[in-house]
């Protein structure tokens, strides 16, 4: 074969791997190599499904008209929306519809477009109130020298979930100590070590022939006795014992597959709001996706090398057998995270509080780990008590913590003062706040003048 033959081949073999790579990368759902192609970076809020264009956008990169809504829509129920899409149904904000389009998503949040991303994933200039509310400045002379990219600053208001803000709830709260007497959070009754369904040692029913949990191995099956799960006799069976084609490394145990691995979706069949919140959040939203699991390494955060390549499942933090809440709880958030605000957690009064509780000293629910505030608890209709999985479901914006986790302890102005103090939250409120914000004296000024107008008219009378 001459040179010029050899050249010709190599280039032919070159193109048809360039444009198979390109066509994979295109249209293989998931495909890690489709960041490629990206116009631009993704957003903070997005980037760990950015692999599965499909879930915003249709063939030929249009946008679906539920990308937004499929996940979002029941968070924004929840937060009693203050800016729903149908508030602008009303042929009377036309006008302002034509200036700013608020009942599209995409107006205020678009994708990809890195350098005018603002926090909550803001595209669009952070004065846009004023394409509404001018009036304000006229009407309320306390608001006379604010200025309109300062309506988010933290503590004042939000576009979506004021739940918090509103001045029907400061104001029932006004004048509240910093520190309550006492704490009012939930707490979650402990499974009786006894009862008519526990399980022992002796009844562990994992065949000896398997590996993983052989019916020898003493130190697996004396952790599994003392949780819950055998308490309320859920034995070996209930949660390795998976039907045929489970994508685990398997033992076939007749038509049924005994499992080295237990799947997120086996947790879930028992524990399902914990699932699926889980899958709402930053740690498991891929496994909504599906797409493989995140893993610390895939974050843009500060992560422990040495952690890099955790699969974030359910045994990620409640391995196996003991399923430990307390070490889930602190020490497996701060296996992977290593930012400052989560390493400063060990230096501060919270996480004193959490070894006295741990160790005995204090009673349950008065020590505050990371769960507490990041993963807080909530009551089922039943009076269930269990922890919110959506591990960021209270960060953005963090006014959203107020109510679920700070009141627990703190008065509002307090929660409103330190989650506006942004050195404070890197130190992990190891101090006590340095802002101040108005809402609360704002509110109280409003409600006073309104009782002396009440009054004077009173009196004409």
């Amino acid at each position: 074969m001459t040179t010029a033959k050899q050249l010709w081949l190599s280039l032919i073999v070159v193109n048809v791997l360039v444009i198979g790579g390109i066509a994979y990368s295109a249209f293989a759902p998931g495909a890690s190599t489709k960041t490629m192609l990206l116009p631009g970076k993704t957003s903070h809020g997005h980037y760990q499904i950015e692999m599965r264009c499909d879930l915003c956008h249709t063939e030929g990169n249009g946008l679906r008209e539920d990308a937004c809504t499929s996940c979002h829509e029941e968070e924004l129920r929840l937060a009693k929306d203050t800016h729903p899409a149908s508030k602008f149904n009303d042929p009377t904000n036309a006008e302002l519809l034509s200036v700013l389009d608020a009942t599209n998503c995409v107006t205020c949040h678009r994708e990809h477009v890195a350098e005018q991303t603002l926090p909550m994933g803001l595209t669009m200039p952070s004065d846009y109130c004023y394409h509404c509310h001018q009036e304000t400045l006229e009407t309320r002379a306390s608001h006379a020298d604010f200025k309109f990219d300062s309506c988010a600053t933290a503590g004042c208001h939000n576009y979506h979930d004021n739940r918090a803000l509103y001045e029907n709830f400061l104001l029932k709260h006004v004048d509240e100590n910093d520190f309550l007497d006492e704490m009012v959070g939930l707490i979650r009754e402990p499974m009786p070590i006894e009862s008519e369904a526990s399980l022992s040692v002796a009844d562990a029913d994992a065949p000896g022939e398997w590996s993983g949990i052989a019916s020898d191995d003493l130190e697996l099956l004396n952790d599994w006795a003392s949780t819950a799960h055998a308490s309320a006799g859920v034995n070996c069976s209930g949660c390795h014992l998976e039907s045929p084609g489970a994508d685990t490394e398997a033992v076939s145990t007749g038509d049924q597959a005994w499992n080295r691995e237990v799947s997120v979706q086996t947790c879930g069949a028992c524990h399902t709001g914990q699932m699926e919140t889980f899958f709402q959040g930053h740690h498991g939203m891929r496994f909504a996706a599906d797409l493989p699991p995140m893993t610390p390494g895939d974050a843009r955060i500060s992560m422990h090398a040495d952690s890099s390549h955790r699969q974030l499942d359910c045994n990620a933090c409640h391995s196996g057998h003991r399923f430990d809440t307390a070490y889930a709880s602190v020490d497996a958030c701060l296996k992977c995270h290593a930012d400052e605000h989560s390493q400063a957690f060990l230096t501060t009064s919270h996480y004193a509080a959490w070894q006295n509780e741990i160790s005995g000293t204090a009673p349950a629910g008065s020590g505050v780990s990371c769960a507490t505030c990041h993963m807080p608890r909530l009551e089922d209709d039943d009076g269930n008590v269990w922890a919110n999985h959506n591990q960021n479901d209270n960060l953005r914006p963090n006014e959203k913590m107020i109510r679920d986790v700070c009141m627990q302890c703190h008065g509002v102005g307090f929660s409103i003062d330190a989650l506006a103090d942004e050195q404070l939250i890197q130190n992990c409120f190891a101090d006590a706040p340095s802002v101040h914000v108005e809402s609360i004296d704002l509110v109280k000024a409003r409600f006073e003048e309104r009782q002396r107008k009440k009054e004077a008219r009173s009196k004409k009378k």
